[in-house]
């Protein structure tokens, strides 16, 4: 097992490396001058001035060179300085980090418990009624994008019926209960798509594992249904669902960009959104990188899983 991790591990930092390649050429695309963000827009400042202020922020450098010492910071723990706040990334990711973890993992037991088991109940009584309402929900959860839920919800929860407050947030240290009112909104806003992927992905797995011989003999020997499920069909449509399961939580990182902007949330994915409409160069590739680690480490764990799930896989 310890040798199958240390090869999945050894995977991930080319994953990394290339991340960080990306999001270093791609940011320096967006129009506009990352200089005046430093500066200020002053028409007293001189071109001799600019020049200083780039230097001093080393955007003189050619890219290469730009790339290597931001690396270089990076592998110290550094993730560089934002050029509008002038405050470090680090500083900013121990405040926003726990606010986005919170809403994804909120989203992900939302999403994930309720969706696998209406999956299998769909599978099981496939046909019925409730196999047709799970359809038609799984249609609008995948069609419907979460920005317009995010707003259909506040329309609904906060303006007509005045349970929930549209925008905000509350820590959960000072008012446990004020936290969770300031969070379902949100956290239901990225897990419905969640739950309709993989409502639809568990009922296709465990259909195709009921067709399947070993649970039509265990079916001829007179298990109970639960039994034949709880052995013989949830446990060998569990790969597949993972799989699903795993890359869809992970990505509901990226998902928290414009939750977290529609809902005021102080979490690193309105901090990413902003820094990119400033240009902020060292926060979009610090912040990117970090979401880039959770990400991969998420697909690490799903791999150990795999590996927990079936063994063959620590052979290869």
């Amino acid at each position: 097992m310890a040798q199958y991790i240390l090869r999945r591990v050894a995977l991930l930092v080319p994953v990394l490396l290339g991340v960080s390649l990306v999001v270093f050429v791609l940011v320096r695309l967006i129009p506009g001058d990352a200089t005046l963000l430093a500066i200020g827009v002053d028409q007293r400042i001189t071109p001799e001035q600019r020049e200083l202020v780039r230097k001093s922020y080393g955007l003189d450098q050619p890219a290469p060179v730009q790339y290597l010492r931001w690396m270089g910071h990076v592998l110290r723990g550094n993730l560089g300085t934002s050029l509008r706040t002038r405050r470090t990334v680090n500083e900013e990711l121990r405040l926003r980090l726990p606010v986005t973890l919170e809403l994804t993992l909120l989203a992900g037991v939302i999403g994930t418990v309720p969706a696998l088991a209406a999956g299998v109940v769909a599978a099981v009584k496939r046909n019925s009624a409730v196999d047709y309402a799970a359809t038609v929900a799984t249609l609008v959860g995948v069609s419907v994008p979460n920005f317009l839920l995010a707003t259909l919800l506040v329309l609904v929860f906060s303006f007509w019926l005045r349970w929930l407050p549209p925008i905000g947030f509350v820590e959960f240290t000072n008012d446990p209960l004020g936290n969770l009112r300031t969070m379902v909104l949100p956290a239901v806003s990225l897990a419905l798509p969640l739950a309709a992927v993989l409502m639809r992905n568990t009922r296709s797995a465990v259909l195709e594992t009921l067709s399947q011989e070993h649970v039509r003999v265990a079916r001829a020997k007179g298990l109970p249904q639960g039994r034949v499920l709880s052995r013989h069909v949830i446990l060998n449509s569990a790969l597949p669902i993972l799989t699903v399961a795993g890359i869809q939580v992970a990505g509901l990182l990226g998902g928290t960009v414009i939750i977290e902007t529609i809902f005021g949330l102080p979490g690193i994915g309105r901090y990413v959104y902003e820094a990119i409409a400033n240009r902020d160069y060292p926060v979009v590739q610090g912040v990117t990188l970090v979401v880039a680690a959770l990400f991969v480490g998420v697909s690490l764990a799903v791999d150990v899983l795999y590996a927990v799930l079936d063994p063959r896989l620590r052979t290869r």
